[in-house]
């Protein structure tokens, strides 16, 4: 029998020695037992290892010559911090989901195919991709955000390889990156606390506030929203990867936004989603994304 102290979906724990015990997310699929705790550690982590891998690329460059100042680094070093950063954020991640001698698994992060399938799946990013449009014209309509100055930064109007730089990064990498650590570890942690709608809310909130150096303060609310929802679609789906395609699928549209793009939208539409398959293709081939499996590790 479950003991009467133990919320519904954790099972009753083992013998020492034993299995150790796995809750159970929206779709009654495996979930990992991450200590709430480890969740802000994980975020100070990667912004720690982003500033620290941020060294790592402009020391090197300010001693061949490269002209940084607080005001401007070359597009070339901010597409190289940039992508630094949001390998840091996996790291971090990783890292955090080890503490304590665990076996991090990616399908721990929900790198594992929606529970219900694509189809369904595909209707719920629709109707977030919706629903997200719709609350951006209309904060835009009230409240005249300033434009967004990070491709101008990236440098994507000052060549052809910076611009397909800049989309790659935008449109696969971040997404990708910033995903694994927001939904898939600190969401996953976080809901071991005090469950789901808290949870989100404070992982939307941090979310919405990492963009602080790279969107107008008053977009920070609307991207708040968005990784409210996305924890929203990661709880139904029991899967990552959905939040993958929405988060590339609504930078993809901000992205040609920005670029005043027309026929070109459904060309990087595609091309991103191909790069993002491409990415878990070979994840998957050199074992990086293994089948899911039943035990995961020392309980929290």
């Amino acid at each position: 029998m479950l003991d009467a102290e133990r919320r519904p979906g954790e099972l009753t724990p083992p013998a020492p020695g034993g299995p150790q015990p796995q809750r159970m997310d929206g779709e009654r699929r495996p979930a990992p037992a991450w200590a709430p705790w480890t969740a802000p550690v994980a975020l100070v982590a990667g912004l720690v290892l982003a500033a620290l891998g941020g060294l790592l690329v402009d020391v090197p460059a300010l001693a061949l010559g490269a002209k940084i100042t607080s005001s401007h680094t070359p597009p070339g070093l901010a597409i190289a911090n940039t992508f630094v950063q949001d390998v840091a954020f996996v790291v971090a991640a990783v890292y955090c989901a080890r503490l304590g001698g665990r076996v991090a698994s990616a399908w721990q992060f929900g790198l594992r195919p929606p529970a219900s399938g694509w189809r369904s799946a595909a209707k719920l990013i629709a109707l977030l991709l919706l629903g997200f449009v719709v609350l951006s014209a209309a904060w835009t309509a009230v409240f005249h955000p300033s434009e967004e100055k990070l491709l101008e930064k990236l440098g994507s109007d000052e060549g052809t390889l910076l611009l397909l730089l800049s989309a790659g990064l935008t449109c696969v990498v971040a997404p990708i990156c910033e995903e694994i650590l927001f939904r898939g570890f600190i969401f996953a942690a976080l809901r071991n606390w005090r469950g789901t709608l808290p949870a989100a809310l404070i992982t939307g909130l941090l979310f919405g506030g990492v963009h602080a150096g790279s969107a107008p303060a008053l977009d920070l609310v609307p991207l708040a929203v968005l990784g409210f929802a996305l924890c929203l679609l990661y709880q139904r789906t029991g899967s990552l990867y959905p939040c993958i395609v929405a988060h590339s699928l609504n930078n993809s549209i901000a992205f040609a936004a920005l670029e005043n793009w027309g026929w070109q939208v459904p060309v990087l539409v595609v091309g991103a989603l191909a790069g993002i398959w491409a990415v878990v293709y070979a994840a998957k081939r050199i074992g990086l994304i293994a089948p899911e499996t039943s035990v995961v590790g020392p309980a929290a």
